[in-house]
């Protein structure tokens, strides 16, 4: 706990290590696939109400969320063909 607070407070921690996950801009994601959030959230199987909370700041995609934003924001063809397979 004196490690966190340490760190918390801009300090050097000897051995600490700090892991971040990094968020993607979700609305730029979508705009840069030139699609609306209703497409966006239908066609990657997003609920449109996330989505919408995603993009207007009220909440932030959790890692697993993050990392497949990620994944669509490289590979926006495969991915969703991938949730379209049957």
């Amino acid at each position: 706990m004196q490690q966190a607070a340490k760190h918390a407070a801009g300090k050097k921690v000897r051995g600490l290590r700090v892991s971040g996950v990094e968020l993607p801009d979700v609305k730029a994601i979508r705009l840069s696939l030139r699609m609306s959030q209703h497409h966006f959230a239908a066609a990657y199987r997003i609920p449109l109400s996330t989505l919408k909370n995603w993009e207007q700041g009220r909440r932030m995609p959790d890692a697993p969320a993050a990392a497949y934003l990620l994944a669509i924001k490289r590979r926006p063809k495969e991915i969703l063909e991938a949730v379209t397979r049957r």
